[in-house]
C-alpha cells in the first residue's frame, strides 16, 4: 500500500476506484466498504484509493470541540495496510478545503487529482461547502465527468450495525471485549516508554509508563486491563492501569504497564499496547500493602484470562 499525505502528492498509475470518509477506527463496517472497493478495483483493473482526512473535519469546523479519535494517523494506516488497498491518501482538512463547492470538489479532486472512474460511497454521504450535495448530485456529476457511482445502501450499513460512536461508548464504559468485537481487532495504544515515579518497582510490580503524544487519541475508561504487546519481536502479556494512582496520592493521569516475566530496561522504546480485557475500576486502597495484595489478585485473574484465550 502506498501512502500520501495530500491529494497533491498522489500520482495514480491507472484510473482509480475511490471511497471517501474519516474511517475512524477502521472497524468491521468500514472493512466491508474497503473489501468492496478492492474487489471492484480488481474487476476493473483500477487502482483502489481511500481518501481520508486529518484533522477530523469536526476539529476544524466546530470550534471548541474535543473530538477523541479511535486511531492515530499511524494506527489507521497500519490497519489499512492489511486490507489489500492500493493507496491511502490522508489529506489535510482545513477551513479553505471545507469551503470548496461540490462541483469544485468533484472536478478538482475526484476528476483531475484522483483520476476517478468509479466511486463507492455511503447512501447518506454529503460533500461540498456546508455539505449541501448528496449522492444524487454525485451521480449527476458522474454523468457529466464520466465516472460511475456505486451506493452503499442503508440495508448494508444497518446489517453491520457498527459505528465509531458505539465503539467510543464501549471504551468509555471499559467494555473492551465489546469494542474489540466491533473493531475486528484489539484496541491499541501507541506511544513511548518514559520514566515514572518508580513506586511500582518498590512493591514488586515495576511498570513502564506509556506516553502518547497525540492528545486526540481516545483513552479508555480509568481502570485496570489485561494487555499484550510485542517487545523485540516477541509477544508478551501484562496488565495496565489507566488512572491517577490514588493510593500513593497520584495527581495526574498516567498509563502504566506491568509486563509479566520481563526484566529489562525499556525506557525510550516505542511500544504498541493491545487491550484485551477490563479487570476492575481504579480505587484508593487504605495502604500500599493492601494495594500490593490486590495487584497479586489482578495478576492471577490476568493469567487465567490469558490461559483461557491464548494458551492452547
Amino acid at each position: 500500500m502506498k501512502e500520501f499525505r495530500s491529494i497533491d502528492s498522489f500520482r495514480p498509475d491507472k484510473p482509480t476506484v475511490v471511497t471517501i470518509g474519516t474511517f475512524d477506527g477502521v472497524h468491521l463496517g468500514h472493512k466491508k466498504i474497503i473489501e468492496r472497493l478492492v474487489a471492484q478495483a480488481k474487476i476493473s483493473d483500477y487502482e483502489s484509493v481511500v481518501l481520508t482526512f486529518f484533522p477530523h473535519p469536526r476539529m476544524v469546523i466546530q470550534e471548541n470541540t474535543d473530538v477523541k479519535l479511535l486511531n492515530t494517523i499511524s494506527e489507521r494506516a497500519q490497519i489499512f495496510q492489511k486490507t489489500g488497498l492500493d493507496s491511502l491518501i490522508v489529506h489535510p482538512f482545513t477551513k479553505v478545503f471545507s469551503r470548496l463547492a461540490a462541483e469544485e470538489f468533484v472536478e478538482q479532486v475526484l476528476v483531475k487529482a484522483l483520476h476517478t472512474k468509479h466511486i463507492i460511497i455511503g447512501h447518506d454521504h454529503r460533500f461540498g461547502r456546508n455539505r449541501t450535495a448528496d449522492i444524487t448530485h454525485l451521480r449527476n456529476f458522474g454523468e457529466h465527468f464520466g465516472f460511475e457511482v456505486s451506493e452503499i445502501t442503508v440495508q448494508e450499513i444497518n446489517h453491520v450495525a457498527i459505528s465509531s460512536t458505539k465503539i467510543r461508548n464501549a471504551l468509555a464504559e471499559g467494555k473492551i471485549e465489546v469494542a474489540n468485537a466491533y473493531l475486528g481487532y484489539d484496541y491499541m495504544l501507541t506511544g513511548t516508554i518514559v520514566r515514572g515515579n518508580g513506586i511500582g518497582k518498590t512493591i514488586g510490580y515495576p511498570t513502564a509508563n506509556i506516553h502518547i503524544p497525540e492528545d486526540y487519541k481516545l483513552i479508555p475508561k480509568i481502570g485496570s486491563y489485561v494487555i499484550s504487546s510485542y517487545l523485540d519481536g516477541k509477544k508478551v502479556f501484562g496488565m495496565m492501569n489507566i488512572g491517577k494512582n490514588p493510593t500513593v496520592n497520584g495527581r495526574k493521569q498516567t498509563i502504566e504497564v506491568h509486563f509479566f516475566d520481563i526484566n529489562q530496561d525499556l525506557y525510550g522504546q516505542a511500544v504498541q499496547i493491545s487491550l484485551l480485557s477490563h479487570l476492575r475500576d481504579e480505587k484508593k486502597f487504605p495502604t500500599v500493602e493492601i494495594l500490593k495484595n490486590q495487584l497479586q489478585k489482578d495478576k492471577q485473574k490476568s493469567l487465567q484470562f490469558i490461559a483461557s484465550q491464548y494458551v492452547r
